[in-house]
């Protein structure tokens, strides 16, 4: 295998890591799955046992890290204090878009997701309790108590605001608007952020598609906000931000509210 010629490949760079980051995660996933009984939630069991998410999340961030890296110079991020700044404010716009219907739930005072009618189910207004709980190492499972606790959310925080924005943005808008304008010539001519019909039908709709049913209605929006910031900015960094900012945001709210199914 010819390692210099794959680092060598722009293409790679921005398709492998986003499907690296999917496959991995579907494939262990898979596996958990396929020895249930020997990854239960038992207290008894090793944490490794009882809460597999605890290290498969680091070891699929370390993968797309080092994918990263190893093909970092081919990102044009085009970073400017303007497109940071725009790309910051509208991550907390586009994440407020996202956790409307989870918050919608508070606010019309449901009890349980049985009482929500089934169309506003489909449109995530649910109480979405369960997801991934760092706190599982100290004496309390109500607090970050401990050192182990403490680094569990770190690296979850680390996975979602860096690396699941720079895998997905690059994907989405550094190559995928691009090659949707000329696959069949040089697509990197194309200059980031040109508008198109099909492109914001294409990327919004694969970036829906990525998620979960429950996040449907606010990939969409999340997707088209990004997508504006995209023609706007002409920034890949700006979309960036936008991601990290949205990912910091609501990984705060879910660790602060309870609503660990939202990450």
């Amino acid at each position: 295998m010819d390692f210099k010629k794959i680092r060598e490949d722009k293409n790679l760079a921005h398709v492998v890591p986003l499907m690296a980051f999917l496959i991995f995660m579907g494939g262990m996933g898979f596996v958990v799955g396929m020895f249930d009984d020997f990854f239960r939630d038992h207290s008894d069991l090793s944490w490794w046992r009882r809460d597999p998410d605890q290290w498969i999340y680091p070891a699929q961030t370390l993968l797309c890290l080092g994918l990263l890296i190893f093909w970092w110079k081919h990102y044009d991020f085009n970073w400017s204090i303007k497109g940071i700044a725009i790309g910051a404010v509208m991550g907390a716009v586009g994440i407020g878009f996202w956790l409307l219907p989870t918050q919608t739930y508070e606010w019309m005072g449901f009890a349980s997701d049985s009482e929500v009618p089934g169309w506003m189910k489909k449109l995530g207004v649910q109480e979405r309790l369960d997801g991934f709980d760092a706190r599982m190492f100290g004496a309390n499972p109500l607090a970050f108590d401990s050192a182990a606790d403490w680094t569990s959310l770190t690296l979850r925080f680390f996975r979602a605001v860096v690396v699941v924005s720079l895998v997905e943005e690059i994907f989405w808008r550094g190559f995928l608007m691009r090659w949707l304008l000329k696959p069949e010539g040089h697509y990197w001519k194309v200059p980031f952020g040109k508008p198109s019909w099909l492109t914001y039908g294409v990327t919004t709709l694969a970036f829906m598609v990525a998620h979960a049913p429950i996040d449907y209605a606010g990939a969409i929006a999340f997707g088209t906000t990004m997508y504006l910031v995209a023609i706007w900015t002409k920034s890949l960094g700006a979309c960036i931000v936008m991601h990290g900012v949205a990912n910091f945001l609501m990984g705060w709210y879910a660790v602060a509210t309870g609503k660990l199914g939202l990450w």
